[in-house]
């Protein structure tokens, strides 16, 4: 077996001491250490494998002009998209197994750019100095693997030796252990999931299972759903069952599970079959009760819990979403289907629930009728998302597009 190659990415004039350490670390475990600096500032600690004129070259400048110009944050910039052609190249010439990196916020911005253009699966540890505080910037919808240095990383201590020990530890356990396979690789299918509607998931999801699919289920958060529309770009998935389009109800209201403009769009994009339902669209998601914004004082709400408030959409905005909907799938190059619940599309669309608002609901199936172009099968279920019938209609109506014979519905 050939040795296992552990990139190092990061700023080696500013913090050359504690990469030489890391990859001492790196190296004492067996694996092979590639080091790629992208500072800028100074010359490095010690000589790398990639040096930083290479780095600002692949982000399209010369390293001269940006020491020419200082301007740190271009520099920053530059080196962050030069660090991540580096990468991308590396992972495409399958000369690197994983990618970890420290630092700053500068640091931090160069190494997660990096690692934000890696797939899924691949090993990236981030040793930040932000990692106690808000890191969707730097995280994105990749799995990152962040570890806050509790000391900032100047020089080495007790402390850092000690969490830089970790880290290499993080990093080589990753990329030493293979993946458990489980025999032939199965074709995977995305869902979206929301608490009120897990059941029609669940049933869905049992349904697909047993006619041969992989299911991966995401949390309708925004990132969630970020996450299941970057894996459709890259490839990796060959159907969608979009039960819970809620998503697009935060983007149009403003509330805190957007997901953006883009959502909707990658599996249209791509031509793969996907089936989409209008699963929690009568929500939009706020912070406490008094994050919800004036505007909406008339609209009603729901406290789910201390951090989380609920908003029904109303008749005027499911419209609006019905419309968003239809042109998002009226662009697909691939097979869509539309599936309608007619008594509900969520746990707290039912009589004697708080969002049940049938004129809501239909205004939104009116728009959407409106506007949805004629090719793609539009399918009414007299019942509420969450119930047995609606799961079924729409596990087969996947698994017709997908061509598969459904056995047992």
């Amino acid at each position: 077996m050939s040795q296992k190659i552990v990139a190092i990415l990061g700023t080696l004039d500013t913090k050359g001491s504690e990469f030489a350490y890391l990859k001492n670390r790196i190296e004492s475990v067996g694996l092979r250490a590639l080091v790629i600096d992208a500072g800028v500032l100074g010359a490095p600690g010690f000589p790398p494998d990639v040096r930083r004129e290479d780095v600002a070259r692949a982000g399209g400048r010369e390293l001269a002009e940006l020491l020419n110009e200082h301007d740190r944050g271009k520099g920053i910039a530059v080196m962050a998209s030069g660090a991540a052609a580096v990468i991308r190249r590396l992972h495409g010439d399958q000369q690197i197994d994983g990618l970890i990196s420290l630092g700053g916020s500068a640091g931090t911005t160069i190494g997660t750019a990096a690692m934000r253009s890696l797939p899924v699966g691949f090993p990236k540890v981030m040793v930040s100095t932000l990692a106690s505080g808000d890191t969707r910037p730097y995280v994105g919808t990749k799995d990152i693997t962040m570890v806050y240095p509790v000391v900032d990383i100047a020089g080495l201590n007790v402390l850092s030796r000690r969490i830089l020990t970790n880290a290499a530890a993080a990093i080589a356990g990753m990329v030493k252990w293979e993946a458990a396979g489980e025999g032939e690789a199965k074709p995977l299918v995305a869902t979206t999931m929301f608490g009120v509607t897990t059941p029609c998931v669940t049933m869905a999801r049992r349904i697909l299972e047993e006619h041969g699919f992989e299911v991966l289920v995401f949390h309708a958060t925004g990132t969630g759903g970020q996450a299941m529309e970057s894996l459709i770009e890259d490839g990796c998935i060959a159907g969608v069952l979009d039960i819970t389009t809620t998503e697009l109800a935060d983007e149009l209201a403003g509330g805190v599970m957007s997901s953006g403009p883009f959502r909707l769009e990658a599996a249209g994009r791509k031509g793969i079959p996907q089936v989409v339902c209008p699963g929690a669209i009568d929500m939009v998601n706020f912070g406490p009760m008094d994050s919800v914004p004036q505007k909406y004082r008339n609209h009603v709400v729901y406290s789910h819990n201390p951090n989380v408030t609920l908003m029904r959409t109303t008749p005027e905005e499911c419209a609006e979403l019905g419309r968003i909907t239809a042109a998002k799938l009226n662009r697909a190059r691939g097979p869509v289907t539309f599936c309608m619940p007619l008594k509900g599309v969520s746990a707290l669309d039912l009589p004697g629930e708080p969002f049940y608002f049938p004129e809501s609901d239909q205004s939104y199936l009116n728009a959407l009728k409106a506007s949805l172009d004629p090719r793609i099968p539009l399918i009414e279920i007299d019942t509420n998302i969450n119930d047995e019938e609606f799961a079924k209609q729409v596990a087969e109506s996947l698994l017709e597009m997908m061509g598969r014979s459904v056995r047992g519905l």
